[in-house]
């Protein structure tokens, strides 16, 4: 998500992005697996760029090695909450 946001200006230093991460374990076959993660995100924009933050939040797992990784046997989602500043 940082660098969808930065390729859009909107900077992430120091504390402006923050993730909570939930991972759902289910007993899938006798065996313990992680079927889900949920992401949710608090960040902080400057006024005027929400469209632009919001543009980062659909397209960035597409770029993200990990989040392609994960999904081709885990769920994930990704919410936000972006707080004009």
């Amino acid at each position: 998500m940082s660098s969808a946001l930065e390729a859009r200006g909107i900077s992430t230093y120091p504390d402006n992005l923050v993730g909570h991460v939930e991972g759902y374990i289910e007993n899938v076959e006798g065996m313990p697996l992680i079927t889900k993660i949920k992401i949710h995100y608090t960040v902080k924009i400057p006024k005027g760029t929400k469209k632009d933050a919001e543009r980062a939040l659909r397209i960035h797992d597409r770029g993200c090695p990990a989040s392609q990784s994960v999904q081709r046997g885990i769920k994930v989602e990704h919410t936000a909450e972006f707080e004009e500043i």
